[in-house]
């Protein structure tokens, strides 16, 4: 028997709330792989960047500091009386980034050299379809506040996260102008492979290993090695690390280790050789 119209029409809005709440809510739309990642922690591991994205109009912080004592000079003494190398003076950088859009952020990074670091970064590929994260890094810096030696640089960044107990990383990338000191011959570009890994040890605690080793161009001193143990607390990152070289930038890590300046020679002196305390803190504003 047929309902009259007014009585279908009562019923269809009865009903409307139990259809309504029994359709299926739409899925929210996947966040990134790296994003609240507890293995993710930071956008660099100790120098190199990694793929974490920086949410649109976002902004992140960093301090870092790469105190210029060798930890080698003298006996445990000396070393003990200097506040193991905390004393000394230091290579301090500060740097602030700014995600532009979904994915692109741009940022300036300044160390007290007067060394200038530009650099922009796009992500291109997600882990989560795809096995790996990409993204492509740009930087153009300079000495004397970008008034000498221009070194530009673009490496690529892939990544794998170990879901969140570890992340690791490769760094294939090229510097202009590495060479300081044009010699007849010599090269001025440097290719290097850099390789960086992160293990959390608990929910807050996580150690850090880096090197970047040159693939071809021009090279001086050592393979810039660093390793480093690190705190997570909320927004801030705090890392305690050691080195055997007081550079931070692009084109300082692709002149290898020793001093930010080389000096000119089969190895630039004994430098590459020392190992230095530093520590990085970052700070996430969102």
């Amino acid at each position: 028997m047929l309902l009259p119209l007014s009585r279908r029409a009562l019923l269809v809005v009865a009903l409307l709330p139990v259809a309504v709440q029994a359709s299926p809510a739409p899925d929210p739309p996947a966040a990134p792989c790296d994003e609240g990642n507890p293995a993710v922690p930071d956008f660099t591991s100790i120098n190199l960047p990694t793929t974490l994205r920086l949410p649109r109009h976002k902004v992140a912080f960093r301090v870092t500091h790469r105190f210029a004592r060798p930890l080698g000079d003298g006996d445990f003494g000396d070393l003990a009386g200097d506040f193991f190398g905390f004393d000394s003076g230091a290579q301090i950088g500060f740097e602030l980034r700014f995600g532009l859009f979904a994915g692109t952020q741009l940022g300036v990074y300044r160390t007290s050299d007067r060394t200038i670091q530009l650099f922009a970064q796009q992500e291109l590929m997600q882990q989560g379809r795809r096995p790996i994260g990409l993204a492509a890094y740009v930087t153009y810096e300079g000495d004397d506040n970008l008034h000498v030696n221009d070194a530009p640089g673009v490496a690529l960044v892939l990544s794998r996260t170990l879901g969140t107990r570890a992340a690791v990383y490769a760094v294939p990338g090229w510097v202009g102008n590495t060479n300081l000191i044009d010699g007849e011959g010599e090269e001025n570009n440097t290719f290097f492979l850099g390789f960086a890994g992160r293990l959390r040890l608990s929910e807050v605690y996580a150690i850090v290993g880096e090197v970047v080793p040159r693939i071809g161009g021009h090279r001086h001193q050592e393979t810039q090695l660093d390793f480093a143990f690190e705190r997570r607390a909320g927004g801030h990152n705090f890392q305690i690390n050691f080195g055997n070289a007081l550079g931070s930038t692009l084109a300082q890590i692709a002149r290898g280790g020793g001093p930010v300046q080389h000096e000119h020679g089969e190895h630039g002196g004994e430098e590459g050789r020392q190992w230095y305390i530093g520590f990085n803190l970052s700070r996430k504003f969102y």
